[in-house]
């Protein structure tokens, strides 16, 4: 095996100093120190520069065993074929690299050959042109110098010429009004006169003066005449400059003309304008060219005004200044007036437009105006006013729904469900509307609203914040709450606090559950997705907190406005007869009927609003702890004697103090039982403590225990609350007990026939109607 490696190990070394020489690798750089390599050496040493054969085999022997020295034999041997045949094919290919470079060689040497004898030639030939030129120069230099003596002689006579021509030249020009022409030869030629005009050109000069004294004369009167634009004026007045005339004292009449002319391009700024909007909607859905009229014209004239008369006037910056000013603030008090009659965002685009042209074409002239900040400034006014008018606007038209409930229903005809839905639609339409209004303002490519772009978003999230708020605001005041501000005096004239509906506070609690649940999502979802990156987000939290605890006040307030109406009616049935003359009772009292009709009318209010909820029938049981059972007995057996009943109330207000408690009032909920039946409670708990304040003989007693019997049956099935029903009945009952001097109680025949009778009576009145 010895024997075998020796070769290998030529061939390696021998390799590795053909491609040493091949690269001409670094002496310095392959030899390393022996000492610090002998240190770290490691099998992976094999391709660096700092290679030691011995020192590897060394290594090789002590980390490897002879199967793994085999091994690494088979491996270096491949290897070793494998860099022969790179070696060999490395060595092919830069053969026919040096072949083709020699090629190359021998064909640049054979195209160089005849090259100098060319060179030669040319030099030769280069040299004859010259001499020939040379010769050429100096025959004809003395001509040359005549001709140029000529030609300046040919000059002055022409200038001459030029001087004795200038007051017919004068004259024609004063009869085609070409004043500039005019001066602009007098200028010329007043370096001439300066020299000779006291002497060779004497009557030239003085002829010449003559006529420029009527130019100056014509200039003046350009300057003041009303038919002549701002533009001619001015050029007046810098070709009366160029005269060296005294213009100051035309100073003041030019910029009394500007500020003229001001007042005309806002006129004619206006009218365009107008134009272009009909263009633009006469034109809307045309493929025809729908380009509309600009005051390009005009503005371009005073830009050239205001440029001329900087130029006239440098010291007139300020009064420029002011005017220019004057000028942007115009225009967006404009803009301010039609933001007010509710623009829309494509007109206050244009208009936005037309400004910020003018203000670039002014600033070109005039930079020390500063006029884009201010127009930054003003636009910043406008723009935010335009934001909070469309939120006001969408105010005024929610409440103005509402208020149709108002205007067109009477009683129980209130169209609740249409102005309920009509509502929601003004507000979810409303608002995505002002959100498209805007978001179409953001999307111009309009330099004056893209600075202005983050703080219009801010103004937008900060814009719906505050319209929810006085939203809340509007519709207290709508159900009848004081609401201090100018919101609430503007309401007042629309609005009468006394004769508010109850259906319109019913649709506005319904309206509010409508903005907790469903409208706060959407708007906050279409905010976040068309107003992001700019101040801070609408959090709409709070915004529903709000409203679910407007949602539940309203519906108390229509509560206690329904109970309050039909407290009414009770209070006057039991304070209006005399109750200690009371006849015996025939039939149930009117009272009853318009008691039952009211609660109809609530029934049919809450039916177009709100929905079912789930059905809880509470039954009455004796086993509830009621006592109208031993009541009513004890009160039938006392007809005959007084003390034994009176004793026996002693013995009711006992039972009370040991019966089960009851839970009459619950907690409202957004369902037509709840809202009914909330409203019956409260009324026969007011019908209770009107009893009370009153004292009844045996009859009065009677007769409100026929009508308690006869409620008791009437509102049996459309209560909810059975049992606190019958209980609250019974409480009056026991209240009449206790005011009634004889509290003797009717037969139960007796009783039920009357009560059947008025059933009766009823359903046929009914059927009648029907």
């Amino acid at each position: 095996m010895a024997a075998d490696d020796v070769p290998v190990d030529d061939k390696v070394k021998r390799t590795r100093d053909l491609l040493s020489s091949f690269y001409s690798q670094d002496s310095s750089q392959t030899a390393g120190p022996t000492n610090s390599t002998s240190r770290f050496a490691t099998l992976d040493t094999i391709n660096t520069t700092s290679f030691d054969a011995d020192q590897y085999m060394n290594l090789l022997v002590q980390k490897s065993n002879l199967e793994g020295l085999l091994q690494r034999h088979v491996e270096m041997a491949a290897e070793i074929k494998n860099l022969d045949t790179d070696l060999q094919m490395l060595v092919y290919e830069n053969y026919n690299k040096f072949i083709s470079a020699t090629d190359t060689i021998r064909r640049m040497k054979n195209n160089i050959v005849g090259m100098e004898v060319n060179m030669e030639q040319l030099l030769d030939k280069i040299m004859s042109v010259q001499s020939r030129s040379d010769g050429v120069n100096t025959s004809l230099f003395e001509k040359r110098e005549h001709i140029e003596k000529l030609h300046r002689t040919r000059n002055l006579l022409r200038k001459v010429q030029f001087i004795y021509d200038l007051p017919t030249t004068l004259g024609k020009c004063i009869k085609s009004e070409a004043y500039g022409d005019a001066v602009r030869f007098y200028t010329g030629a007043m370096p001439i006169f300066k020299a000779y005009g006291d002497s060779s050109f004497q009557d030239c000069k003085k002829a010449s003066e003559e006529v420029m004294s009527v130019i100056v004369n014509k200039l003046q009167d350009k300057v003041s005449s009303d038919s002549e634009s701002i533009q001619a004026r001015a050029e007046a007045v810098m070709l009366l400059k160029q005269l060296d005339f005294p213009v100051e004292n035309l100073k003041s009449k030019l910029l009394e003309k500007l500020e003229q002319f001001l007042g005309e391009l806002n006129l004619v700024k206006e009218i365009n304008m107008g134009s272009a909007d009909h263009h633009k909607s006469t034109n809307a859905g045309s493929e025809a060219d729908s380009t509309p009229p600009t005051p390009e014209v005009p503005t371009r004239e005073f830009v050239q005004a205001v440029h001329a008369y900087h130029v006239i006037f440098p010291d007139s910056e300020q009064q420029l200044v002011k005017l220019v000013h004057d000028l942007t603030t115009r225009h967006f008090e404009a803009a301010k007036q039609q933001i007010q009659e509710q623009i829309s965002s494509e007109k206050l685009s244009n208009r936005l437009r037309f400004i910020w042209t003018d203000v670039l074409s002014i600033d070109e002239v005039l930079p020390e105006a500063g006029l884009q900040d201010f127009a930054f400034e003003a636009a910043h006014v406008a723009l935010k006013q335009y934001v909070t008018n469309a939120f006001s606007h969408l105010l005024h038209k929610i409440s103005d729904t509402l208020l149709q409930i108002q205007k067109d229903g009477t009683g129980e005809e209130y169209p609740l469900q249409s102005a309920l839905d009509a509502s929601r639609k003004t507000l979810i339409q409303g608002s995505t509307k002002v959100l498209l209004d805007i978001r179409y303002l953001l999307d111009e490519d309009l330099g004056l609203i893209l600075k202005l772009r983050s703080a219009i978003i801010s103004w937008v999230q900060e814009g719906f914040e505050s319209f929810f708020r006085q939203l809340n605001d509007q519709l207290l005041y709508l159900s009848g709450k004081y609401v201090p501000g100018a919101q609430g005096q503007a309401l007042t004239e629309k609005l009468q606090a006394d004769k508010i509906p109850a259906g319109l506070v019913l649709v506005i609690a319904e309206l509010s559950v409508f903005i907790e649940r469903d409208a706060i999502s959407k708007l906050t979802e279409e905010i976040r997705s068309s107003f992001s990156g700019g101040g801070p987000v609408f959090v709409p939290a709070e915004v529903r907190h709000t409203f679910k605890s407007a949602g539940e006040k309203f519906l108390l307030r229509y509560i206690n406005m329904r109970t309050q109406r039909i407290s009414v009616l009770l209070r006057k049935r039991l304070t209006t007869p005399n109750w200690i003359k009371h006849k015996e009772p025939r039939e149930v009292h009117m009272f009853v009927d318009l008691f039952l009709q009211e609660l109809r009318a609530v029934g049919s209010e809450v039916k177009q609003i709100l929905p079912h909820g789930l059905v809880r029938k509470h039954s009455r049981t004796e086993s509830n702890g009621s006592t109208s059972s031993s009541r009513s007995n004890a009160l039938r057996d006392n007809r005959s004697n007084t003390n034994r009943a009176r004793s026996q109330l002693l013995e009711t207000h006992l039972a009370k103090l040991f019966k089960q408690k009851m839970e009459i009032f619950t907690k409202v909920e957004h369902t037509q039982e709840s809202v009914v039946m909330n409203i019956v409670k409260l009324c026969l708990k007011s019908l209770q403590e009107f009893v009370r304040l009153q004292t009844f003989n045996r009859s009065g007693f009677q007769q409100i225990q026929l009508d308690m019997q006869y409620l008791r049956i009437t509102l049996k099935d459309s209560a909810e609350d059975e049992a606190a029903v019958e209980f609250l009945l019974d409480e009056v009952i026991v209240a009449a007990a206790e005011r009634c001097l004889d509290p003797s109680p009717l037969e139960p025949a007796i009783l039920d026939r009357l009560v059947q009778a008025k059933l009766a009576r009823t359903m046929d009145q009914g059927t009648v109607s029907s």
